[in-house]
Parts: C-alpha cells; structure tokens; sequence
C-alpha cells in the first residue's frame, strides 16, 4: 500500500442489444473524458450489487438487474488505488439521463478498446471480453 486513499467501487457493465454502455466522464470530474464504466463508490456496509442500483438510479435515472459477477480489479492510480467490482447488467426500467457523465455510447464488446479508458477498467474489459468469449452464443 502506498499510503494513499483506497477506494472501492462498484462499476456496471451495461449490455442491451448486444452492445455495452460505456460512460465519458465529465471535464470537472477525476480523470477527466475518459471513459468508465458507470457505477460509484461503494458505502460503508452496502453491497457491490446495492451500490451499483443506488449510482445508476442517481447518475443516469435507471433501475438495473445486477446479473453476473466479474472478479475485482484493483489499480494504483498517483494520487490513489481503486479495486473496481464489476458486474454484467442490464436495464429494467428508465430513459439513461446523464446527471454526471458528459457523454454515453453504445458498443459492440470488441470496440470497447476504441475509447480512451480509465486505466483500472482496461482489466475489467479484458475479462468481460473473455467472459463473452467463453459463453457460447
């Protein structure tokens, strides 16, 4: 450990009609335009799963189905570490209104690569592609 903040955060790997959601992060946000998936910091005592329905309902207005579980990821950014808790998701109910990100889009999984990601999610892509791979279709 490096001294610094360690957080831990719930991030969800949106699929709808076999494209994932990716989310630009706004100018005034840490890291600012890169992409991530979208999700937040996890309470004190909250689950990953409870997490990821709280952010979504208050960063873009919908109510997910937390499905499957990726495994964490933890990455050593300069000023903090972050261990990422991935989960594949879909959308239940809710128009996707941006409150923080500056931008979404809609991707097959093999252009997800294509955008500017934060760096702790590059894994998180690696293993979701992975896991696609591995699901027969």
């Amino acid at each position: 450990m490096n001294g610094n903040k360690h957080i831990h955060v719930a991030c969800a790997i949106i699929e709808q009609d076999g494209l994932v959601l990716a989310a630009q992060r706004s100018a005034v946000m840490s890291l600012p335009l890169k992409w991530e998936f979208p999700g937040g910091k996890i309470d004190q005592g909250e689950s990953p799963e409870d997490c990821l329905r709280r952010e979504l309902v208050e960063e873009m207005s919908v109510n997910i189905f937390v499905g499957k579980t990726l495994p964490p990821n933890t990455h050593t950014y300069e000023s903090f570490e972050v261990t990422l808790y991935p989960h594949i998701c879909s959308i239940v109910s809710g128009e996707i209104t941006l409150h923080e990100h500056s931008a979404i889009a809609w991707l097959p999984p093999e252009k997800l690569h294509t955008l500017d990601w934060a760096e702790a999610d590059l894994p998180v892509i690696q293993s979701y592609i992975a896991e696609c791979e591995a699901v027969p279709s």
